[in-house]
């Protein structure tokens, strides 16, 4: 799958098939062992700090807080590679079950950039969208339990 594929187009795409058949290990696979991600890049109420998530326990805990309670959806609008990069333009939609037949849901506008090291393992997964931005803002959903993550 994807082997033919620009190799940080590639690890975008595993990344990607990854979060949408909820494959932890296979996601937490794909960085090299200093790797960061920043989703969204700056202070949210993701990353209060503003730093990023470095490290394999730093990758874990955002994967068992932000991504396994959730359904992400992520759609590729635009996609540019040059060197060892490669800046998406998509849309995710996440959805996390909230109970009595409702649900929270946010939209997220953006570009992603994805950097492999030449194993193509990620060095870096960088989302530039704006948490204040109206466009990203949570809504509340109905919601089908037998959807739930």
């Amino acid at each position: 799958m994807f082997e033919n594929e620009h190799p940080a187009r590639r690890a975008a795409l595993l990344s990607r098939e990854y979060v949408r058949t909820k494959n932890r290990e296979g996601w937490l696979g794909l960085y090299a062992d200093d790797a960061i991600i920043e989703d969204p890049i700056g202070v949210s109420h993701i990353d209060p700090e503003g730093k990023g998530h470095r490290g394999q326990a730093a990758r874990e805990a955002f994967w068992d807080s932000f991504i396994a309670p959730a359904n992400i959806d992520i759609v590729i609008n635009h996609s540019y590679a040059a060197g060892n990069e490669v800046a998406n333009h998509i849309e995710i939609t996440i959805v996390i079950p909230a109970g009595d037949g409702k649900a929270i849901q946010q939209k997220v506008f953006g570009v992603f950039t994805y950097h492999v090291n030449d194993e193509g393992k990620l060095l870096s997964l960088r989302g530039y969208w704006d948490v204040n931005d109206p466009i990203n803002a949570l809504t509340e959903i109905p919601w089908d339990e037998s959807q739930s993550a």
